[in-house]
C-alpha cells in the first residue's frame, strides 16, 4: 500500500463516545485524529461512540486524517466496529493487540490503510512480519500494555523497554512503513512530555500517539525540523556535487544529501 509523502507528527486519540471532545477535534491541529472505539469508551457505551463516530466522520475534519480505533481481535466488539466504520472516507483502521498477522484479517475487508498496535511480548517477536504485511501502514508502540506484559513496576523509566522501541522502528524501517511513539500519561507534565517526544524523534520515530489535546503543540514542534537542521539541510543540498565529498569537515555521501532533501521537504522548503 502506497504512503502518502508525509507521516503525522501527532495522532490525538479522541474517544468516540465524547461529543464535545469530537466537536473540540475538529480546531486542533493534530495531524491525525485517531476516534477511540477502544479503551476510552466504557463497555456500556460501545454503541453510543459508533453512532457518535459515525456521524462525526460523516460531518467531515477538513484538513486533517482521520482514523479509527477499533476493538481487538477476539472481542465480542469487533465485529460491531467494522460495521460501523464500513463505508466512511477513513485514512486509516488501528487495531489493537496484534499479535501475530492473521489479526489483521477481520479489518483487511474494509480495504483502508492498517495501523497496528505493537502492545505484547510475542507482538515485538513478529513485528517485522506484521510490518511486511501489504495491508499495514504503520506501527504504533502501545507501551502502557507493552510495561504491563512485562511487569514492570509502576513509573519505571521506559529504558527499560528500550530493546523493545528499537524492535518496533527497526521492524517499521524494514517493512518501508511509518513507526509511532506511545502515548505520554502525564498530562500535566509539559517539560516530561517535550523531553519524551524529542526523545523519540532521536529514536527515529515519524511521530507519537497523544491522549490530551495539550500535547498536541509541542508534538509538532518535537517532529519538526529546527530552523537550524534546515540552514544545515540547504547548505549540504547547495554544495552537494555528487559521490563522497568533505563537508564542513565531514564526509558525506549521497543518502546524506538525500536526507537533505526530504527533511526540506518535510519543512515545505
Amino acid at each position: 500500500m502506497t504512503l502518502p509523502d508525509f507521516a503525522p507528527r501527532s495522532l490525538l486519540y479522541v474517544p468516540g463516545s465524547n461529543t464535545r471532545a469530537l466537536e473540540k477535534a475538529a480546531g486542533l491541529a493534530a495531524d491525525m485524529l485517531i476516534i477511540d472505539l477502544e479503551d476510552a469508551v466504557p463497555a456500556d457505551c460501545k454503541d453510543e461512540a459508533r453512532a457518535a463516530m459515525r456521524a462525526a466522520v460523516t460531518a467531515g475534519f477538513p484538513g486533517k486524517r482521520v482514523a479509527v480505533r477499533i476493538n481487538g481481535s477476539g472481542s465480542a466488539q469487533q465485529a460491531d466496529d467494522l460495521a460501523a466504520i464500513e463505508g466512511l472516507a477513513l485514512d486509516a483502521v488501528v487495531l489493537p493487540k496484534v499479535d501475530v498477522p492473521a489479526d489483521l484479517d477481520p479489518a483487511r475487508s474494509l480495504g483502508l490503510p492498517l495501523l497496528a498496535m505493537i502492545e505484547t511480548p510475542v507482538a515485538i517477536y513478529a513485528a517485522r512480519d506484521i510490518a511486511a504485511d501489504p495491508a499495514v501502514t504503520g506501527l504504533i508502540a502501545g507501551l502502557n500494555d507493552l510495561a504491563h506484559e512485562l511487569k514492570l513496576p509502576d513509573g519505571t523509566d521506559r529504558g527499560a523497554m528500550s530493546h523493545a522501541i528499537q524492535a518496533i522502528v527497526l521492524a517499521a524501517r524494514a517493512g518501508g512503513i511509518w513507526c509511532f511513539d506511545g502515548v505520554y500519561n502525564a498530562i500535566d507534565d509539559a517539560e516530561g512530555f517535550a523531553a519524551e517526544a524529542a526523545g523519540g524523534r532521536r529514536l527515529g520515530f515519524d511521530g507519537k500517539t497523544l491522549i490530551h489535546p495539550s500535547q498536541v503543540d509541542p508534538c509538532n514542534s518535537a517532529f519538526a525540523p529546527t530552523e537550524r537542521e534546515i540552514a544545515a539541510a540547504e547548505a549540504l543540498v547547495a554544495a552537494a556535487t555528487g559521490g563522497a565529498q568533505r563537508h564542513e569537515g565531514r564526509m558525506v555521501e549521497d543518502m546524506h544529501v538525500a536526507a537533505a532533501r526530504a527533511l526540506l521537504a518535510r519543512a515545505g522548503r
